[in-house]
């Protein structure tokens, strides 16, 4: 009798070992899935036909290469875009048309609350609004900062790129404009090196060397080529932080 009880619990070991070890097969892959939040204003957010958001082309330049990522942002664009490899186009993002720094800076933590903090951060044409809107310099400088510190808070690991930004149509660029481009230009430099961390980078994108007037479907929104220049931009940093 005894011997008995000892084969059924012999059996009983080894068929639980067995479903254990089913459960960690050996030939498994893990992929890392980077959530991405494009922020900004109406650059970020586009208004299809009228003017475009360089967010499907780099969703396509990430899909061609084979990059797990989502977008996120409690904001889905509602305009037509065509599927692309099989695919409907991720909506997602966090931009504002016309919104200002200080606009941003008010909305950042619910919008971080409600989607959960990224894995990287775009952060399109810093001060961009405010110096349309003849708004301080020195204001919207602290505002960029600001913003950054309430990401890093939400994620003490993520990576923001920030733009260094693309100017509107040169028969705009008054000397008044031109000046606090020029000198956000110069400070975006500045900003992130003092805002990276031991975990978590800033990095700055320049979209204006290069950028042109023919890429602009009015005075400062981009047209589809636009579009593609500044995605491109962001794809060349994207490749060296995102994790497979």
């Amino acid at each position: 009798m005894v011997k008995k009880y000892f084969v059924f619990i012999l059996i009983g070991i080894l068929f639980f070992t067995a479903c254990g070890e089913e459960e960690k097969p050996i030939n498994s892959s893990e992929t890392t899935l980077n959530t991405i939040m494009p922020l900004g204003a109406s650059r970020v957010q586009g208004n299809r036909p009228a003017y475009e958001s360089y967010r499907y082309e780099m969703w396509k330049l990430l899909l061609d290469e084979n990059w797990e990522f989502d977008f996120v942002g409690t904001r889905k664009d509602r305009a037509s875009y065509p599927s692309y490899a099989g695919l409907d186009f991720d909506m997602d993002h966090e931009g504002r048309g016309g919104w200002t720094s200080g606009q941003i800076l008010a909305g950042i933590h619910g919008w971080l609350d409600e989607t959960g903090a990224p894995d990287i951060v775009l952060f399109s044409s810093p001060g961009g609004n405010d110096a349309l809107q003849n708004m301080s310099y020195d204001q919207a400088l602290s505002n960029v900062n600001d913003i950054i510190d309430v990401i890093q808070d939400a994620n003490p690991n993520v990576t923001i790129i920030i733009e260094q930004l693309a100017p509107g149509q040169s028969f705009i660029m008054t000397e008044q404009l031109t000046t606090y481009f020029n000198q956000m230009q110069q400070d975006i430099v500045t900003v992130a090196a003092e805002q990276s961390t031991a975990t978590s980078r800033v990095l700055t994108v320049d979209m204006a060397t290069g950028f042109m007037d023919s890429f602009l479907a009015d005075l400062v929104h981009y047209n589809e080529r636009g579009a593609r220049f500044i995605a491109e931009r962001y794809y060349d940093v994207l490749v060296d932080v995102m994790e497979r």
